[in-house]
């Protein structure tokens, strides 16, 4: 233990605590401004946490609170006394003029509060390294997902007014309109699957599931380059199946439309050379961020999954592929492996605020046929927890200089806000790519 800060007194401020309880007694209209952020342990003094418990107590009911209501209210409670008497309470008015600044008397007493609960952080993970029957990893997962959680410690909900609802309304409305887009997510490419889903929405699990060599891998990468290297919308892959030099090397094929196989034998010809440093320029300066480990555990795709939205922005994240993540203590029960990894994806989407898409295969009977929600492998829980479930369908026919194209589609089997049909898609096995089948 650091010797200095021994005995050392928690971060607060008192001046500010009584400031906010002076302001709300002044002005019983602040309290409504203030009560969806403030919550009583927020206070540093007991005094005060008592006082903004009375106040919260007094609005529940209706009753206006001034000095007079919160003492009655204090003494009904029988808390009168430990909240300092009616002296202490009595003397809050006079240490402000009015309740003009009590957003920013808020923002010091939320601040101090941060900073104890660091500091108490910091002590239980202390505790945690010092016992050797704790894991390492699942320490750091615990302190990822506290340090996460108190980023977001102040905010809560919020009460909007019609007059605010309405200008951000017409705000994204014109936004819309100068777009030209009827998105509100983040677009997959395909034109038709965009329309109906309105892109990949924030919070969502979306699972692609195929057959294998169907084209899972290549249509997350068709989607990836929409996103990240034509939209420069920030994005994140987890491969667990394919390394960062095959990622990139499909990428650079689908960007530059030189077909993969001359990419692996090297048999190019100058006009190629001028599209895949084209391509690679383009990919360079794209934001994607791509983690290669094979079967990766499901507790470092969440840590590195909080890093990328926290260090890089991220908007979206990609899984290659549900089957191939590892549980700390796994089941004899592949689907409780796979309902446990499901459940934690979709947790992970709602507290990043984003969509992961994550791949996943089906079981064999859907061979050479179109996949349906009970072919899903750990059907059950995958199907619960997702928002949206895709189906990628194809014949595997070889493609030949003639025929260089092959119809396919994407089933939307499940949505959980709209509506489930068929995408007809385009693909192209040369630069194994999804394209639009009509230019919209």
């Amino acid at each position: 233990m650091d010797i200095s800060l021994k005995d050392k007194v928690l971060p607060h401020n008192l001046d500010a605590e009584q400031a906010v309880l002076g302001a709300i007694l002044l002005d019983w209209d602040a309290m409504s401004d203030i009560i969806t952020r403030l919550r009583p342990d927020r206070f540093y003094s007991l005094q005060n946490q008592l006082i903004y418990e009375g106040l919260l107590s007094l609005f529940k009911q209706n009753v206006r609170g001034d000095t007079l209501t919160v003492i009655n209210e204090l003494t009904k409670l029988n808390k009168l006394e430990q909240a300092g008497g009616a002296a202490y309470i009595a003397t809050l008015t006079g240490l402000v003029p009015s309740s003009a600044n009590i957003d920013y008397y808020v923002g010091i007493v939320l601040e101090c509060a941060s900073r104890r609960d660091l500091i108490k952080l910091s002590a239980e993970l202390r505790t945690l390294a010092f016992d050797e029957t704790n894991n390492a990893k699942d320490i750091m997962e615990k302190a990822s997902q506290k340090i996460f959680a108190l980023t977001n410690n102040s905010e809560s909900s919020k009460i909007w007014t019609m007059p605010q609802v309405v200008n951000e309304t017409v705000t994204l409305i014109e936004q819309r309109f100068q777009n030209n887009s009827q998105l509100t997510g983040i677009p997959s490419g395909i034109s038709k699957l965009d329309s109906m889903t309105s892109g990949f929405q924030k919070s969502e699990l979306i699972i692609i599931g195929a057959r294998p060599s169907i084209g899972k891998t290549a249509f997350a990468l068709s989607m990836m380059q929409e996103i990240a290297v034509e939209k420069h919308i920030p994005c994140g892959f987890f491969s667990l199946e394919m390394g960062k030099q095959s990622i990139g090397q499909r990428l650079i094929s689908q960007v530059s439309k030189v077909p993969s196989g001359k990419l692996r034998k090297g048999m190019l010809s100058m006009q190629d050379l001028q599209k895949i440093q084209d391509a690679a320029g383009k990919c360079y300066s794209s934001p994607l961020w791509i983690c290669d480990v094979p079967n990766m555990p499901l507790l470092d795709i969440r840590a590195s999954a909080r890093r990328m939205v926290e260090d890089n922005h991220v908007q979206i994240i990609f899984i290659d592929y549900i089957g191939l993540i590892s549980v700390e203590k796994p089941s004899p029960n592949t689907w409780e492996n796979i309902s446990e990894i499901s459940k934690s994806l979709k947790a992970l989407a709602r507290e990043l605020d984003i969509p992961i898409v994550t791949l996943c295969q089906v079981s064999r009977d859907a061979e050479g046929e179109a996949p349906n929600l009970a072919q899903l492998r750990g059907s059950g829980s995958i199907e619960q927890d997702a928002d949206v479930v895709l189906f990628l369908h194809r014949d595997r026919k070889i493609s030949d200089e003639k025929n260089p194209v092959q119809d396919a589609k994407c089933i939307v089997a499940k949505q959980r806000n709209g509506a489930t049909g068929e995408v007809e898609m385009y693909f192209f096995p040369d630069y194994t790519k999804f394209e639009n089948k009509v230019d919209e």
